[in-house]
């Protein structure tokens, strides 16, 4: 099948894409976390042309944001005869494995027991800080923090309090999952569910193409907000619908061999 000719494909990418928001070393961050996060997968410098050309990115900007990446201490390459090979690299592996559980998870997590901690005006703030650094915190306000799990007992400096009941009013909501955030969210499930099912024969390469776009937007969605039960979410909230239809496309798009896309098409 001649990759630049199949009308779903390019109907689907165009559906998928998102130009106006695209970074294409993050483009190639999501590529490797979906399809070569494994210590030793490699892909080399063609299989990454023929999966991220077709959404209009040129070679060029492939090159220069694998020179940052590999700056940054993401990605490293190496020569393999006569072409290039890229792959994680230690770093890179261990910030792809943190995430990929929220990426990956079928289901959200619905944490059930909870605690406030509170920071005095200006003493203690530092320390709130850091404490918000940690996934299962989300700041309620400049001084207070809502947390799921047990209280930590090592913070002198913060007031805890165990929560049985929490009533969520419309303005934490609004802040913890805010218009743009909600806005990008419906745009996907929209996209989403105007792809009909893929055909048969799409190339190794072509469903790479597919699950990166995927994936990539799915990620750009669900690590911009905490993961909270149902009671947290605003009203106009796609994301469990959106969840669905993500795993659903995924689903019909199994994981390419990384050795098969190197094979050219027919």
């Amino acid at each position: 099948m001649n990759e630049q000719r199949n009308p779903w494909f390019e109907t689907t990418v165009q559906q998928l894409n998102d130009p106006q928001n695209q970074r294409v070393w993050s483009v190639i961050v999501s590529l490797f976390g979906d399809l070569a996060q494994q210590k030793g997968a490699q892909v080399s410098g063609g299989a990454l042309t023929r999966i991220i050309t077709p959404m209009g990115i040129k070679p060029e900007a492939i090159r220069v944001a694998l020179h940052r990446l590999r700056k940054d201490g993401w990605i490293e390459s190496a020569r393999s005869g006569r072409a290039s090979v890229h792959y994680l690299t230690e770093y890179g592996r261990s910030q792809s494995a943190a995430v990929s559980p929220r990426i990956y998870e079928r289901r959200a997590a619905t944490p059930g027991n909870w605690h406030l901690l509170i920071a005095q005006d200006g003493a203690g703030q530092a320390t709130l800080d850091e404490v918000l650094l940690l996934s299962n915190y989300v700041a309620v306000n400049r001084t207070t923090a809502l947390g799921h799990g047990p209280v930590p007992r090592s913070l002198d400096d913060l007031m805890a309090a165990e929560v049985s009941r929490i009533a969520v009013p419309g303005w934490l909501k609004a802040r913890l999952f805010p218009e743009p955030l909600r806005d990008a969210c419906a745009a996907l499930q929209h996209d989403l569910a105007r792809i009909p099912p893929p055909p048969a024969g799409l190339t190794p390469a072509q469903t790479g193409t597919l699950r990166t776009l995927i994936v990539h937007r799915w990620r750009r969605v669900v690590l911009r907000h905490p993961d909270l039960p149902p009671s947290f979410h605003p009203a106009d909230w796609a994301g469990e619908t959106c969840r669905d239809l993500v795993f659903q496309l995924l689903d019909q798009l199994p994981l390419p061999e990384l050795s098969a896309l190197d094979t050219p098409p027919e």
